[in-house]
């Protein structure tokens, strides 16, 4: 019987030179981040940025997020404005990514940025990735280590269930937030591609100008922006006030019964502890053998904005 955890490796100082050898060799690695776990691959190399694509099955036409340690490496290949410089002082490192223009003589392979002329980028506050990120001259594409139109992983073994021994993923404990980024614009009209942690009211505090969140994008310059996304697999229904016994149902706050089939984000009502449960819940309710999953209503606002937009398009 195969050791489920055999993949999984604790990050010490001779464990990071063998990740550096792997990446090196245009090899893939499960990494951790503040949101969730992340496929990384050396963003400079075609090879690699292959095998990402081909190991979560995903659309050559939706890009990846490129990972960077400092603003000295990113500088080399894209476009920053004051715009940029404003927010990512505020926010960075942390959960939230860039949309700028590459440059053209950019070491970014285009496969990358679905050959588009924009790349958003990030630079991660966790701080494995971010040792890792030091040590090495590239940075990393990297979406989330999962099949895509799935759930992101927020623990090893969600990655380890996702690829079985395909890769190697650093232990890096629970992701601490539990929802991917937000994906800020700043190429054309400033908006909020994806919804995160970081707020269109906070950036707004920031550039002093009204941040609206477009939910329609004629080009994919943004992860996350598929009709269908974030699926456990099962029909899931939203904004509901009740369920039947042998459907799943997920709730928020003190509100609803505790039943056998209930499954709670946030006993306190606490969004930010509904984020960093919603995955978990997801999987732990296919694994239970539901067929469907109710889902009470979620308030609208902080990073319940996020929380909302992964369910409606969990449940497309």
């Amino acid at each position: 019987m195969r050791n489920i955890y055999s993949n999984i490796i604790k990050f010490n100082s001779k464990n990071l030179i063998k990740i550096i050898k792997i990446l090196k060799k245009n090899g893939i690695i499960g990494l951790p981040t503040e949101t969730v776990y992340g496929l990384a691959g050396n963003a400079y190399s075609n090879k690699a940025i292959k095998k990402v694509f081909q190991l979560k099955k995903r659309l050559k036409k939706n890009p990846l997020i490129i990972h960077y340690f400092n603003l000295n490496r990113a500088k080399n290949d894209v476009y920053l404005d004051h715009k940029f410089y404003k927010v990512y002082k505020k926010f960075s490192p942390g959960p939230i990514t860039y949309i700028v223009k590459k440059k053209k003589n950019s070491k970014i392979k285009s496969l990358a940025c679905a050959n588009l002329k924009t790349v958003g980028i990030r630079f991660p506050k966790n701080e494995v990735i971010r040792k890792l990120l030091k040590k090495i001259d590239f940075p990393l594409a990297m979406p989330s280590a999962n099949i895509s139109s799935g759930i992101s992983p927020v623990k090893p073994l969600d990655v380890v269930e996702e690829f079985n021994n395909k890769v190697q993923i650093i232990d890096g404990g629970v992701s601490k937030i539990g929802i991917e980024s937000t994906v800020l614009n700043l190429v054309g009209n400033i908006c909020i591609l994806r919804p995160g942690i970081i707020t269109s009211k906070q950036i707004e505090n920031v550039l002093k100008i009204k941040i609206k969140t477009s939910s329609k994008q004629k080009t994919i310059r943004s992860p996350g922006s598929l009709k269908k996304h974030y699926s456990p697999g099962i029909p899931v229904y939203i904004n509901k006030k009740y369920c039947p016994e042998k459907y799943a149902f997920i709730t928020f706050g003190k509100k609803y019964p505790v039943t056998r089939n209930s499954f709670n984000l946030s006993k306190k009502s606490n969004l930010n502890e509904a984020a960093k449960n919603l995955y978990n819940l997801f999987r732990n309710i296919k694994k239970k053998g539901y067929k469907k999953i109710y889902v009470a209503k979620i308030p609208n606002k902080g990073i319940g904005t996020a929380i909302n937009d992964r369910l409606k398009r969990a449940s497309k």
